[in-house]
């Protein structure tokens, strides 16, 4: 039974003790890529077994985080908080001692079912905690969590798997998790309009979204590596996926006491909140995952300083996160906040549009750093200003929403990303070698070059081999550049369509917002 008369807590202090185990939980979807070679020499598994370490942790999250509210509303949230903190812990445990493949691929899933409510629970907590005149301030502490930590998370796994060994990067979870469950137990209190709620299960719902999220996570995780429709087996999840969605929604529609309250769309702050979280995020997350590709593949940086290229951003984003909640205490308008944030984004987009084989680490550094700069102006005051006509029995089935279609809209950027990778590198190869002919004149005139430097060369003579494979090399690298520029570009354009979209999220419908933040 919620306390009806909770005792006051520094607001300080209950941020500290819901954004630690959420930041650890955000990071693992990514430390562990890092480290899935050594994972792979030790467990004796095959590439495409081993990546199951990835995704069935996303597959449990994803399942996880829209009913977050509902499982919320039946414990209560302080007990489902202190569960799922406590799960998560001790599932990096047996994550970390792992015997065995099937063993760390079980673990994996028993860390996402317990990661995946804190990231809903801690923004709704933040929320009720902060009064309504600093949720800007609250939700910039919630994305200095949430948008950093996949971000030092592949810095963080390869300096673990490097210097000591790949379990412990599931054992630096256990002092913090041991630690937030105690802070949890002594400082988090449910607020006087939570009560145990009479379970109502809504059996279908629950299982379609579990299937329908499972077989749509599986389809973007896999689907590269699988040639998309060319496999049976992605073909089969897809269509599952679309199924069980799509009943899912007419389900949850019609049902008295749905898993996912998805009437809360009728009001089109939300709606629209959520349309540019997913597409943001889409642009975002696609990106972060371009760039290191681009600075290992192209530019011969090692796996450490391909992470530290994304570095700049994340120290733009923690710096200007806290500014944009302090300016919205102010009374800045988020709108326009939003809008700064959004056309600085895709500046920074159109800039590594232009990169090319010649670039330093500086002109990498740049555009990353004002990406950064504008995540920090676009998640704060979007994230603020989504809830504000959501009432507060409904924060936590929001939250949960809002959180989802983050996430998903990361998945399907990163998933888009590296098959328009793929694709454009064979467009602009097949373009390029057209041209490379004994009889181009830019061929003639590279030549000459290797002639200078290779005295006695000769494109035609016996050992010209080696230097048509050299010739050959650099047609790649200059195809999979264009290919690098052409994904850039349309991101760059993705994020500043969204610029418009700001001016359709309505003001708080008086004392039914949650904060006057327009």
């Amino acid at each position: 039974m919620a306390d009806s008369a909770p005792p006051p807590t520094n607001k300080w202090v209950v941020a500290l003790t819901v954004i630690l185990p959420t930041f650890l939980e955000v990071m693992d979807t990514s430390v562990v890529n890092v480290s899935l070679p050594h994972m792979q020499g030790t467990l004796s598994a095959g590439v495409d077994e081993v990546t199951w370490v990835l995704t069935s942790y996303l597959v449990a999250n994803a399942i996880i985080i829209p009913i977050t509210g509902w499982l919320a509303g039946i414990f209560g949230r302080k007990r489902y908080l202190i569960f799922s903190i406590a799960l998560f812990t001790l599932s990096s445990l047996a994550c970390g001692a792992a015997p065995s493949l099937e063993f760390l691929v079980l673990g994996r899933i028993l860390q996402g079912l317990g990661g995946g409510g804190l990231q809903p629970l801690s923004q709704a907590i933040l929320l009720e905690t902060f009064p309504q005149k600093e949720h800007g301030m609250a939700m910039a502490v919630f994305g200095m969590g949430v948008v950093l930590a996949p971000i030092l998370g592949p810095v963080v796994g390869g300096w673990i798997t490097d210097n000591w060994a790949w379990r412990w990067v599931f054992y630096i979870n256990l002092p913090v998790g041991f630690l937030a469950v105690a802070m949890a137990a002594f400082l988090i209190h449910d607020p006087p309009y939570i009560r145990r709620a009479r379970i109502h299960i809504d059996s279908w719902g629950l299982f379609l979204i579990t299937v329908g999220l499972g077989c749509l996570q599986i389809v973007l995780d896999k689907g590269e590596r699988e040639d998309w429709f060319a496999s049976e087996f992605i073909v089969m999840m897809s269509i599952i996926a679309v199924v069980a969605l799509i009943l899912f929604v007419i389900v949850e529609l019609r049902v008295e006491h749905p898993v996912v309250n998805l009437r809360v769309f009728k009001d089109r702050t939300f709606a629209v909140g959520n349309l540019m979280m997913f597409m943001g995020f889409f642009c975002l997350f696609g990106s972060f995952v371009l760039l290191p590709l681009y600075a290992q593949t192209l530019m011969g940086y090692t796996a450490m300083w391909a992470g530290l290229v994304l570095g700049p951003g994340g120290i733009a984003s923690l710096f200007i996160m806290p500014i944009g909640g302090i300016l919205m205490k102010r009374g800045a308008k988020p709108r326009h906040l939003l809008a700064l944030g959004l056309l600085t984004m895709a500046f920074s987009l159109w800039l590594m549009s232009g990169l090319n084989l010649d670039a330093d680490f500086s002109s990498i550094a740049l555009p990353r750093f004002l990406q950064g700069f504008g995540l920090g102006l676009f998640f704060v005051p979007l994230a603020a200003s989504t809830y504000v006509n959501i009432p507060r029995e409904q924060m936590g089935n929001a939250s949960g929403i809002f959180n989802l279609l983050r996430n998903l809209g990361g998945s399907f950027g990163v998933a888009v990303a590296t098959t328009l990778l793929s694709q454009r590198s064979q467009l602009h190869q097949t373009f390029l070698t057209e041209r490379v002919t004994p009889y181009s004149p830019s061929l003639r005139e590279y030549g000459q070059h290797l002639l200078q430097l290779m005295p006695g060369f000769d494109l035609s003579g016996p050992g010209s081999t080696r230097a048509l494979a050299g010739i050959y090399r650099e047609v790649l690298r200059q195809a999979n550049m264009l290919a690098f520029n052409d994904i850039f570009w349309l991101f760059a354009w993705l994020t500043a369509i969204l610029v418009p979209m700001t001016f359709l999220m309505k003001r708080p419908k008086g004392t039914i917002g949650l904060t006057a933040v327009h």
